[in-house]
């Protein structure tokens, strides 16, 4: 069985996607917010070049933080997006 989320991207993220969100039709497989990402790598080479170094990015569920061992779960929003930083 299939679901879906929505993506939210921000900042570099954002522009490097060309995009700044989308609907994503996830297959059952796909439990945790890695698995989604690794889903996403192997749909379109756009992702595996914004996702290389997944140190330099954050995720959000549902305006939570999480990490990439979270569960979607019945999640129905994943923000992506750089570290913030202050000044």
């Amino acid at each position: 069985m299939t679901y879906q989320i929505d993506i939210v991207y921000f900042s570099w993220v954002k522009e490097r996607l060309g995009r700044d969100q989308e609907t994503i039709i996830c297959p059952a497989s796909v439990e945790t917010v890695g698995d989604l990402v690794a889903h996403l790598k192997a749909v379109d080479s756009i992702y595996q070049q914004v996702f290389s170094d997944l140190k330099k990015l954050r995720f959000a569920l549902d305006q939570d933080f999480v990490g990439l061992e979270a569960s979607l779960g019945d999640s129905r929003e994943l923000a992506i997006f750089p570290p913030v930083t202050g000044g």
